[in-house]
């Protein structure tokens, strides 16, 4: 009988989770939430419920190795930033694929910088993934042509919030896929009972220090105020499946292929949501949707090839 591996189950409701969790700041966001009144939310919660894993158990190395959560923490911390902003300036259909590119961030770091031997199949995944990703995001520039004023010059070419979005989404992959390694390495001493809530206590510290840029506005709108909460839960909520399953298993690699579904899901879900309640998905050609859901489809493909594999 094949040894399949159950904890990636975790990983796979992370990536749910963080797409609804998107779609819901994305919602916060229309309202005029910023970037960094979701990010100081969503670190709040966070510092709460990695708070619940302090029975886990672990040690404390030493106060020498400090830097080491406080690493983990400014990784992570970044990263939110760079979801949060890639998300407020582009359609989460294409931001939520191409943060996808982690994967390939993981693997490369694991096997230049830690010496890890990755198979065939995992190479094939990170592969497919890498193409789902190209295909989710391209957009044809007749669609470009459908969407902009008559006279522009950039009928013919990706919107300059398309192109922020995509760079925002690669700089919050690369912040995320190092987080991953760094968590993955620093784990074995500590314990994820030990270096998990204390590094994300000292983000919720530093996560202080984005109260002056935050808008009370934000919490204080009812009409903005669940969707905030609510989408900032469920992205603490998803962080918890998936900094606990690096802890706890290591395999950085497959933990990150099969996360990638999130581009499955982000693009069906924004599409139905936009259909349901207006956005810009719902404006998009068929044939651009075709094409995500395309590449979404190779990144589920990924998925299925690194579960069904040793």
């Amino acid at each position: 009988m094949p040894d399949y591996p159950l904890h990636l189950l975790l990983p796979l409701l992370a990536s749910f989770l963080f797409v609804c969790g998107l779609l819901c700041v994305k919602r916060a966001s229309a309202k005029g939430t910023g970037p960094w009144t979701v990010t100081f939310t969503a670190n709040m919660w966070v510092a709460l419920l990695f708070s619940l894993m302090w029975p886990l158990g672990g040690t404390i190395p030493g106060l020498e190795a400090m830097w080491q959560p406080a690493l983990v923490a400014l990784l992570y911390l970044l990263g939110q930033i760079f979801t949060f902003a890639a998300v407020e300036h582009g359609d989460v259909s294409v931001a939520t694929p191409v943060f996808g590119v982690k994967v390939i961030v993981v693997a490369l770091w694991l096997w230049l910088f830690a010496g890890a031997e990755l198979s065939l199949a995992v190479w094939v995944a990170v592969s497919l993934a890498g193409v789902g990703i190209i295909l989710v995001q391209w957009t044809p520039a007749s669609a470009h042509t459908d969407q902009d004023s008559p006279g522009t010059s950039e009928a013919s070419s990706p919107s300059s919030k398309m192109v922020l979005s995509i760079a925002l989404a690669l700089l919050a992959a690369v912040s995320f896929g190092t987080f991953d390694v760094v968590v993955q390495s620093c784990a074995p001493a500590w314990g994820p009972g030990r270096l998990l809530p204390i590094s994300f206590w000292i983000a919720g510290v530093m996560s202080l220090g984005f109260l002056p840029w935050c808008q009370k506005s934000g919490w204080r709108r009812e009409n903005a105020r669940w969707a905030l909460l609510v989408g900032a839960l469920l992205v603490a909520l998803q962080a918890n499946c998936i900094v606990f399953t690096l802890a706890n298993f290591g395999d950085a690699a497959r933990v990150n292929v099969v996360y990638t579904m999130r581009g499955m899901w982000g693009v069906v879900l924004a599409w139905a949501v936009a259909k349901r309640w207006g956005g810009a998905e719902a404006e998009l050609p068929p044939g651009v949707m075709l094409l995500r859901f395309i590449g979404a489809s190779l990144l589920t493909a990924a998925v299925v090839l690194v579960a069904v594999t040793g």
